[in-house]
């Protein structure tokens, strides 16, 4: 994935939660849209160095668009549209094997009830059901999911147990955008109810894909798949 042309600045505030104030190098004090709905801990403090984008619909209301901060002198994405961006690059180039043997991937699939799935595959294997989500939070090198209680999270995972009992092949795909992690696992002092429910899931054969991105102000890839522990 490529990034648009970057925009340096320090952050200022996020509030709003899809709103963030920033002061550009320029001196320039703009706000930007935070495509983050999540708590965003560890990722949103005030004076951190951030990158922004300039948004392609100029008559939006917010011209900006922020796409990273840096951590502990690293980079990291919080765009939560990232991962489903990742998941078809995923498919397309072959690098995530759970992907291979299947003909095509269509996005934004309504299935469940009143919801849409990330990534559907199709072809001679049946149908494969994917939930990307977005890992940000970071404890001693392990990534932990959710940062905030998640009730949509918990009930993308009874979605996706329910279609295996409808004979179809279902994941979670869950991607740090964070270099600085070895592992991924479940945030379960935050939220319990979700860890009791992943739990669950993966007993029903829901599978778990963790993934860590490699990210610089130029594009985010795929980096290296890394191991998933349940609480």
């Amino acid at each position: 994935m490529i990034l648009p042309p970057p925009i340096f600045g320090t952050l200022i505030k996020r509030y709003k939660r899809f709103l963030a104030d920033v002061t550009l190098d320029t001196g320039e004090t703009v706000t930007a849209h935070c495509a983050n709905t999540g708590a965003m801990l560890q990722m949103a403090d005030p004076g951190s160095r951030v990158m922004l984008s300039e948004a392609t619909n100029p008559e939006r209301k917010t011209r900006y668009d922020w796409q990273l901060v840096e951590v502990d002198g690293q980079w990291a994405g919080i765009n939560t549209k990232v991962p489903n961006i990742m998941l078809r690059e995923g498919f397309e180039t072959g690098a995530v094997p759970e992907f291979r043997g299947y003909d095509s991937m269509r996005m934004e699939v309504k299935y469940g009830v009143n919801s849409r799935v990330d990534g559907l595959l199709t072809g001679p294997k049946g149908l494969f059901y994917l939930e990307a989500k977005n890992v940000t939070l970071v404890e001693n090198g392990r990534a932990l999911f959710p940062d905030a209680v998640t009730a949509r999270g918990a009930k993308h995972l009874d979605e996706l147990a329910a279609m295996i009992k409808e004979g179809h092949r279902t994941a979670l795909f869950l991607l740090t955008q964070r270099m600085d992690t070895d592992s991924v696992g479940i945030a379960s002092e935050i939220d319990p109810y979700y860890a009791d429910k992943i739990h669950m899931a993966s007993e029903a054969g829901v599978e778990i894909i963790a993934w860590r991105a490699k990210v610089s102000p130029e594009e985010i890839t795929l980096d290296t798949t890394l191991p998933f522990h349940l609480p």
